[in-house]
């Protein structure tokens, strides 16, 4: 029953139109399809691996067997676009768009303030679409679901949700009322905010504003929601009647054939079953979840896939006597939405599985994950690590097999699976359908998962546990406890369970228990995955959060009638609630704009971001969206896999056979010079050595991506090893450094010691971060064919360095290369330099070639070679009296560099430059070495370095204020500087506003109230802790090498009165466009609307300094405002002529009377230069400040923690948009969050990194921001350093996030104090699960005793 030859034709609808398609490729996805073929590029890819979201798309088909129209999210970059057939696809191009009209999720978004980079936007969008397809009144709770499966990396989220939170029905809280007079909140909070209504309760002002005095009006509105358009559910596109007829014909076996892929979709059980005994080895494919994953990430071909979707008995429900059967090809979202009914109509006692299935399913990847992905999916894939099977074994559920011999039926028990990704079904059998089991009367179970981040994540260590106890006893009859994490497949914990079986659920057997379970699992200290100690304390935590459940549910059930157990202590119930989250709440509060400024002046107003709408719509162009060229290549990068080693051959024969394979380019086909880097010290194309995993060797040039990967894949390179060096640890044993080690020295610190009553010495490492920029580096090089010109389309902050380098590598001069960019999908500092290592390299291959050459690196290339941010090594030593008042500090800093120079100079020197945070220090002896290793180099990261050297600060002062054994806000308030005061770089502080901000924070965040209610709730718990902290920040602003502080603008208005605008800086979010717009909008005295940027280009303005550093509105609007006051003055005569004039009048005259109406602006900070030898000059131009306060939950069992609340009081001068700069505020105190509590980058003790991509790299989701975020901004404090008085935002408050941290850290010294612990101990970041579990010592972890460092190979190294 050979599928038939003639190739089938697939038939499905996108955004309505009709599409039918012959010949598909089995191996093309959605997204590909979408973006290539049909020109929709609104959809984006992110990731490649379904774990960002930026790739949602709504897939609507229906369902003959529920006899109902379906939509649900999917993502395109997974989705088979063979699984597509009778289903229509709705894009964001589909929905809405800026010519027409927005479709509300767009607006809503786009008005308050949710898109800044825009990159993830069409996707949230997306997401939200298909919740209010499904459900047009939404519950809060249930947008929140809806967005577990998306990624932002810019807005910090809270702007999405608030934006969105108008959709929802039970605005049991307005979020806020339309009409800015503040929240229904706020009345609650008048009593616990210390008499402040926190600026919201009483309108516009705050009652702290003294007498509501004229001159400054806060505000708490940045959006005016009452401009929404309404909803209309039934404005939303048709389903195509042309599928609901289809759906009545019997459908017939569908084949595609691609160049090494067959796929078949048969329609009856009967046609599956003789099709897997044609092809045993076929793999069953419903959702792609994880072969699409497999096929890209892994390697793996799989030449046969079937599709049993269409086949009635893989998706039947089925109520039996014992339970629910649920076919094989249901998806997960269903399987759960059954569960849910049946929860609510049975009782209790029958339904404790299904609640523990629901439970694990509630955090099991995103809603787009579990839309397609199905249950026998994830049963087969037999992955150790399943957030499932653990409960299907421990609940000993049934699985039906089925083959040309027939059916059995088997028990899911621990001969189930038979090694690493095998289990006991045949290669010719298919799983059928899976029987849940119902529970008993006297029956018990839980299930548990600790996994990096809560939302869309993979556990660490996963579990199912079942207790069945003798009739009317506390007597086990029966008992499974079944773990994921910690072999390689599912185990059941058998000897442990033998042994508690007829035991009495007490004490004894829970201590019993655990010995037991320390035993039977227990790991290989080199097992991968890493984190030993923690994976082996989870399972005995694990077990005795169930044992007091059980314990717990005993007691309910029993009544208290003939005492069968003990009662649950009251300080351990916590241990048991299952988690949960509160509603969000936020306000934002700013200042108004004077009373009197002009209507159409826009600077100080909210204004939103000028290409919002655009991004909501999927219409803003990013560099891959740029519509492909006629004879274009695609170029994929063939990089080293050896840390450190000779190259001694590269064979790119076997590539060449690969369909339309072009070229393979190497350092030999470099026309200029093959040197490169900001010091000269690394190759565009590695020629001899190859000094870390991910260093360039080659490029393959083919007709498409598909090809181009396959084939550089076959490159095969031969290499001799050498030794690599990997962590700080070593770089320093070997004294592995750059040459140039930076000090800072003031004072006398040996005399400062001396007079010191105590002296303590530490170290803390912080590890690096990658920047997850959501858009991937990317290049688009297009020759012109003459002297050598050539255009670079780049994602880059630094057009300067792109076209010099691109230029030096193609030996032309720079006059010949252009380089352009509308907008980035986020920088962050990722592509202010490293970009040129691919944009060279694809330069190279178009001037080779004469074609047009595009590259966008797929995530894991782009997290493997790109580099992030230092990770660092600060040892400390600091004098201090008793009081607490610090008197002398002695600090080294060490930082891994990676294999060149980059950047890494100048984040040491700001590291030194911040090592006093915000705190006066007398005498100070620092020196800062970076260290040279066999790692990608690590780049410029927001915040450059400061955030490094101060988090050793806090670390010293935290340390300090306990050996004091007093309150840290009060030592850290006794240290603090104050106006007037000299730094230790001797640069005078002017306009310091922070103790301002720290007194605002204090009393808006009611500190003292709520220090007392944490003391409190942590007498009440022991497995439940909470820690709050306080924290300041000082920021030096501006570019430590001084030439690089000048910005150009160049303006051109035509006759029409437009303005055409162009400025040194790049969009990539941060709202610089937007900030330029309003700047030359007063400048002129004209409204926004006349003004224009289209992009940033070298042929526009020369010489760029990067979009960096924070200053880039500080600089190009100086230079901004200088261009508009050379049009201006030239102007004064014609306005002097005919003062009652429009503009358009006055730019005719000027044009009639042959006026120049162009100009170029320039601007350059003046008086800076420092110099470290004799620690004199002026680093900065002036210093931004914020203070945070932070409370934090833990779980002191599995090292879990959220986020409770966060206030934050930032200065930003007079803010030039405070929309832009709350949003900037946000994002960076969320990307701070990442970067002390969860971003975790890995790596072997090679030198290979295993983080390449969201599957394993967790930044925050929408669910880690605190519940309730609060920021205001400091009024009256105009900074006059700057345009218009504003104050740079973008790096500054990165930092605050650390109050999280050491909230955290005070958390667990709680948990030790119960432990009897009560000394310092050290805590490195980020403060991850594994080392908040790890730190709070217990009964637990004592169990489970470390190996001996050195006598064992880590999986993993801190690097």
């Amino acid at each position: 029953m050979a599928p038939n030859e003639t190739g089938d034709e697939l038939v499905f609808f996108v955004n309505g139109k009709k599409v039918v398609e012959k010949d598909v490729d089995p191996e093309t996805t959605l997204l590909t399809y979408l973006r290539r073929k049909l020109g929709l590029c609104g959809t984006k890819l992110g990731c490649g691996e379904g774990g960002c979201g930026a790739c949602t798309v709504m897939i609507s088909k229906y369902d003959p067997f529920r006899k109902k129209i379906l939509h649900h999210t999917a993502n395109a970059c997974l989705f088979p676009v063979c699984a597509l057939h009778h289903v229509a696809v709705t894009t964001v191009e589909g929905i809405g768009n800026t010519k027409s009209r927005l479709h509300p999720a767009q607006e809503r978004i786009a008005k308050s303030h949710g898109s800044q980079c825009g990159f993830c936007t069409p996707g949230i969008v997306m997401s939200m679409y298909t919740l209010l397809r499904n459900k047009p009144e939404p519950k809060m709770e249930d947008i929140e679901d809806a967005f577990q499966g998306n990624l932002c990396r810019c807005t910090g989220y809270r702007p999405i949700l608030e934006g969105y939170r108008t959709f929802a029905k039970d605005l049991n809280c307005c979020g806020r009322v339309a009409n800015g007079t503040g929240c229904c909140r706020s009345e609650r909070e008048n009593s616990m905010n210390g008499g402040c209504c926190g600026g919201k309760a009483n309108g516009p002002g705050c009652c702290m504003n003294g007498k509501e005095d004229s001159v400054t009006m806060m505000s708490s509105s940045l959006f005016n929601s009452s401009e929404f358009q309404p909803l209309d559910p039934t404005q939303e596109p048709i389903f195509p009647p042309e599928l609901m007829t289809q759906s009545n014909k019997q459908q017939k076996q569908l084949c595609f054939k691609g160049e090494r892929v067959m796929w078949i979709q048969p329609t009856t059980l009967k046609e599956l079953v003789a099709l897997k005994s044609q092809y045993p080895s076929a793999k069953l494919v419903v959702g792609n979840t994880e072969v699409g994953i497999e096929m890209r990430l892994k390697n793996m071909l799989y030449p046969v896939i079937i599709a049993p979707a269409w086949i009635s008995e893989m998706n039947a429900v089925q109520h039996t006597e014992t339970g629910v059967t649920f076919g094989a090809a249901c998806t997960l979202s269903s399987v759960e939405e059954v569960l849910r009914k049946v929860v609510a109509e049975l009782p209790p006692y029958k339904t404790e599985v299904f609640q523990a299935v629901l439970e694990q399913l509630r955090w099991f990847a995103g809603p787009q994950i579990r839309n397609v992905a199905a249950l026998g999916g994830n049963i087969m894939t037999a992955s150790p690590i399943s957030d499932l099977n653990p409960v299907l074994m421990a609940s000993g559920s049934k699985l039906t097999l089925v083959s040309n011999e027939g059916k059995r039926t088997i028990m899911m028990d621990e001969k189930f699976f038979t090694g690493y990704r095998k289990t006991i079904v045949k290669p010719e059998e298919i799983l059928l359908s899976v029987e849940i089991p119902y529970s008993k009367k006297g029956e018990y179970f839980s299930a548990f998962k600790q996994a990096s981040r809560r939302e869309d994540d993979i556990a660490i260590v996963t579990c199912g546990m079942r207790v069945l106890f003798q009739e009317g006893s506390s007597r086990v009859e029966e008992i499974k406890l079944s773990y994921g994490g910690m072999a390689p497949t599912t185990v059941l914990a058998l000897k442990t369970c033998q042994e508690l079986t007829s035991r009495d659920w007490n004490e004894k057997l829970l201590q019993d228990a655990c010995r037991l379970l320390a035993g039977e699992m227990d790991l290989s200290p080199s097992a991968p995955g890493g984190m030993v100690d923690f994976r082996r304390t989870l399972t005995l935590s694990f077990f005795f959060k169930f044992y007091l459940t059980v314990l717990q549910k005993l007691s309910k059930n029993h009544n208290g009638t003939n005492n069968l157990c003990e009662p649950v202590p009251s300080n351990y119930i916590s241990a048991t609630e299952l988690f949960h989250k509160d509603p969000i709440a936020n306000a934002q509060l700013f200042q108004e704009v004077p009373r009197g400024q002009a209507v159409e002046d826009m600077v100080g107003r909210p204004l939103m971001h000028v290409s919002a709408a655009k991004q909501a719509c999927g219409e803003a162009v990013y560099c891959d969206d740029i519509p492909h060229y006629d004879n274009e290549l695609y170029l994929t990068l063939v990089t080293s896999t050896k840390a450190h080693a000779k190259i001694l051959s590269v064979d790119a024969s076997e590539a060449q056979s690969v369909p339309g394979f072009v070229c393979f380019v190497s350092a030999k086909d470099v026309p200029g010079s093959n040197i490169t880097g900001i010091a000269n010290d690394e190759t565009v194309f590695a020629e001899d050595v190859v000094t870390c995993v991910g260093h360039i060797i080659g490029a393959v040039l083919a007709d498409t991506q598909e090809h181009s990967r396959r084939a550089a894949k076959a490159v095969k390179i031969k290499y001799e090893e050498l030794k690599p060096i990997v962590t700080i640890q070593e770089a320093i044993e070997k004294q592995s450094f750059l040459k140039s080690i930076k000090r800072i020295n003031k004072g006398d610190v040996k005399k400062g010691f001396e007079e010191s009553d105590h002296v303590l010495e530490g170290e803390m490492y912080l590890g690096g971060q990658e920047h997850f920029y959501l858009e991937t580096h990317c290049t688009v090089a297009v020759p012109k064919g003459e002297d050598g010109e050539i255009e670079l389309f780049v994602s880059t902050q630094n057009l300067m360095k792109t076209q010099e380098f691109a230029a030096n590598a193609l030996g032309v001069p720079s006059n010949r290369v252009v380089v352009r960019l509308k907008r980035m999908g986020g920088g962050f500092g990722g592509k202010e330099t490293r970009n040129t290592i691919l944009t060279t390299a694809v330069a190279v291959a178009a001037f080779k070639t004469g074609r047009p050459v595009r590259c966008m690196l797929d995530r894991d290339e782009d997290m493997l070679i790109s580099g992030g941010r230092h990770p660092f090594l600060g040892r400390y030593k600091v004098g201090f009296m008793k009081n607490g008042k610090v008197k002398s500090l002695e600090v080294s800093y060490y930082s891994n560099g990676g294999n060149s120079v980059d950047l890494s100079y100048g984040v040491i020197d700001r590291a030194l430059l911040h090592l006093d945070n915000s705190y006066n220090i007398p005498n100070v002896s620092s020196v800062g070495i970076v260290c040279k290793t066999n790692l990608p180099s690590n780049t410029a990261f927001r915040g450059f370095g400061g955030p490094q050297g101060m988090m050793i600060a806090e670390c010293w002062m935290s340390d300090l204020a306990r050996k004091c054994g007093l309150p840290p806000e009060e030592v850290r308030k006794l240290n603090l500087y104050n106006e007037g005061d000299l730094t230790h770089f001797n640069q005078k502080l002017e306009g310091f506003t922070l103790r301002r901000c720290w007194d605002e924070c204090l009393s808006s965040s009611s500190y003292h109230a709520r220090k007392k209610l944490i003391e409190e709730f942590n007498k009440q718990n022991r497995w439940k802790k909470r820690g709050m902290c306080i924290i300041p920040t000082k920021f030096g602003i501006s570019f430590t090498i001084p030439f690089l502080n000048q910005a150009g603008a160049l303006i051109h208005v035509y006759t029409d009165g437009s303005v055409l605008l162009t400025h040194g800086g790049t969009e990539m979010g941060q709202g610089l466009h937007t900030k330029m717009i309003q700047v030359a909008s007063r400048s002129l005295g004209i409204p926004t609307s006349k003004i224009y940027i289209s992009e940033t280009s070298t042929n526009t303005v020369p010489n760029t300094s990067p979009t960096a550093a924070s200053v880039s509105a500080d600089i190009n609007g100086m230079a901004v405002h200088n261009a508009c006051q050379t049009i201006v003055k030239r102007l004064e005569p014609i306005k002097q002529s005919n003062p009652k004039g429009s503009w358009e009048d006055w730019i005719k005259a000027a044009y009639e009377n042959c006026v120049s109406l162009s100009a170029t602006g320039f601007y350059r900070i003046p008086d800076l230069g420092y110099d470290f030898e004799k620690n004199e000059g002026k680093p900065f131009c002036y210093f931004s400040y914020g203070v945070a306060c932070s409370e934090v939950e833990i779980d002191c069992l599995t090292g879990d923690h959220k986020n409770i609340r966060t206030d934050i009081v930032m200065d930003v001068g007079t803010s030039l948009n405070p929309a832009i700069d709350i949003g900037q505020i946000e994002g960076a105190f969320v990307q701070g969050l990442g970067l002390f509590t969860m971003e975790e980058l890995r790596y072997s003790p090679e030198g290979n990194l295993y983080t390449r991509g969201p599957g394993m790299y967790k930044i925050p989701a929408f669910g880690d921001i605190p519940t309730e975020f609060y920021v205001s901004l400091l009024r009256d404090c105009p900074n006059s350093k700057a345009v218009y008085s504003s104050k740079a935002v973008g790096e500054p408050p990165l930092f605050l996030s650390a109050s999280v941290f050491y909230a955290i850290k005070d958390a667990i010294y709680s948990a030790r104090k119960d432990s009897g612990l009560t000394g310092l101990f050290r805590l490195d970041s980020p403060a991850t699960p594994e080392r908040i579990r790890n730190a709070c010592v217990d009964i637990f972890t004592k169990m489970c005793p470390s190996a001996e460092p050195g006598t064992f190979k880590p999986w993993s190294v801190r690097v």
